[in-house]
């Protein structure tokens, strides 16, 4: 028995519909228990798809202390003021109302692994059999000097979690005098989405274009060259923003004096701005830290890349911003995603007695946009390596933009909005009783498109379908 895995076909048709009513779901336990900690990217999609796997047989609460999600994608188009704070906003009902998910509104103040409960900060402790925790990053304000009292005063934000410090930052920007400076400093990778400072900073300088010619937009960055798209967002600010943005590699941000408004570094000289957004080292979310979850430098949190389960807590899954990465693997709204899916589908055959899929695969597709309506993305699909237990970048998958695109842009918003935008399906069948030699789950393909990966699964599918023993 081989496998074929239809890579293209299912990034094309971007469903996890058909997985829904492959797994038997009749040795799920009575009234089995998933809490699921953080309601982003990771989090809401692991409740929605343990319920939808599990034939809405698995009771799954989710945690999370906002009435509403507000997207860290697209938040930067708020900063540039090309969109609302509306437009990245989305309520919680819909996972209660259509699909059952208990929202809980509360943090979580404690983790008792070996009891397998969790206590809420308002007193009561939920028991579960699975845990899942998705609390994003925290940012670590104390590793440059003076940045935690800026903060608290709301002289120097980060604004790296969407919300309040969004609109802040904003308002500082339409409040700078024409010909003031903003700088954007980035700490060491890894950190929340990589590609997010430099669209951020483009975002500001298409700003400035358009209302304040006279300001400029200063880059200081604590890698060594641009971390995600360098070709793609270089070549933009050339074409578009020469004389407003001004990009500065090896510059790592020690301290802050927001009285005087300058930025210090471990090398190169002050640096004073109008704006300062600083954003600093970060970690895993405050509650894994404190569960002692946090065992790679006490800033990342260690999984078993199969399930996404913690290697020091039994039945604890941790994904998104909060885990170690695996090589190529990014901090990305779209990655959380796809952990979401692995992690559901892994939790539902667990608790069915079931194999885990030995092989899952990720896709991550980041966009930024260079400017309020043009998108550049970079892709790529991730398989789990049995052998070596962590995931490798398939070779010739995914890639990078062209060129900016408006197009891409409908589809960053739409991926953003919807926060279910492509999964890849690997499935198991008989290839002794239907094709000789191979096996083929029949997803749908289309049989037109402009892509040549779409083309090409659609000949592959034929050529298949021709070797399949009609009637056996």
């Amino acid at each position: 028995m081989q496998r074929r895995s239809f890579v293209q076909a299912s990034l094309a048709l971007g469903s996890l519909g058909t997985l829904v009513g492959c797994a038997s779901t009749g040795r799920i336990p009575e009234k089995a228990r998933v809490v699921v900690v953080g309601g982003g990217y990771g989090g809401a999609t692991a409740a929605k798809y343990i319920r939808m796997l599990s034939n809405y047989q698995i009771d799954v609460t989710l945690i999370e202390p906002n009435s509403a999600f507000v997207s860290c994608p697209i938040s930067n188009l708020v900063i540039g003021g090309s969109k609302t704070m509306a437009d990245i906003t989305t309520p919680y009902d819909k996972l209660s109302g259509n699909h059952g998910v208990n929202v809980v509104r509360d943090y979580v103040a404690s983790i008792d692994a070996a009891k397998k409960t969790v206590t809420l900060a308002s007193g009561p402790s939920i028991r579960y059999d699975k845990l899942v925790l998705s609390p994003g990053i925290d940012l670590v304000l104390n590793s440059v000097e003076g940045l935690q009292a800026a903060n608290a005063s709301g002289h120097i934000l980060h604004a790296w979690k969407a919300g309040p410090e969004t609109l802040a930052l904003r308002k500082q920007l339409v409040d700078m005098d024409d010909g003031g400076v903003f700088a954007i400093t980035i700490p060491e990778a890894p950190y929340r989405c990589p590609p997010g400072p430099y669209e951020r900073a483009s975002q500001v300088a298409h700003y400035f274009k358009q209302h304040k010619p006279k300001s400029k937009v200063l880059i200081l960055d604590a890698n060594p060259d641009v971390t995600s798209k360098g070709p793609l967002f270089k070549k933009f600010w050339a074409d578009n923003y020469t004389g407003i943005l001004e990009y500065r590699g090896q510059h790592k941000t020690v301290a802050v004096d927001a009285k005087t408004k300058t930025l210090k570094f471990e090398v190169q000289g002050d640096v004073k701005a109008d704006v300062l957004n600083v954003l600093p080292t970060m970690r895993a979310g405050t509650i894994a830290v404190q569960s002692g979850l946090a065992n790679a430098n006490a800033r990342w949190c260690g999984v078993n890349y199969q399930t996404f389960e913690s290697t020091l807590a039994k039945d604890v899954h941790v994904i998104g911003d909060s885990i170690l990465l695996a090589p190529g693997m990014p901090k990305s709204g779209h990655m959380a995603n796809s952990q979401g899916k692995v992690t559901a589908a892994a939790i539902v055959a667990q608790l069915s007695d079931l194999p885990v899929n030995p092989d899952p695969l990720l896709t991550n597709t980041c966009y930024s946009f260079v400017s309020d309506k043009l998108v550049v993305h970079v892709a790529s699909v991730h398989q789990y390596d049995a052998k070596d237990k962590t995931y490798k970048t398939v070779a010739g998958s995914g890639g990078v933009s062209t060129a900016p695109n408006e197009l891409e842009g409908v589809y960053a918003l739409n991926w953003a909005q919807t926060t279910d935008r492509t999964t890849v399906i690997s499935i198991t069948s008989d290839a002794y009783a239907w094709v000789p030699g191979d096996a083929d789950w029949d997803v749908g393909v289309p049989e037109v498109s402009t892509r040549d990966s779409v083309n090409a699964a659609r000949e592959s599918q034929i050529a298949i379908r021709a070797k399949q023993r009609v009637g056996v």
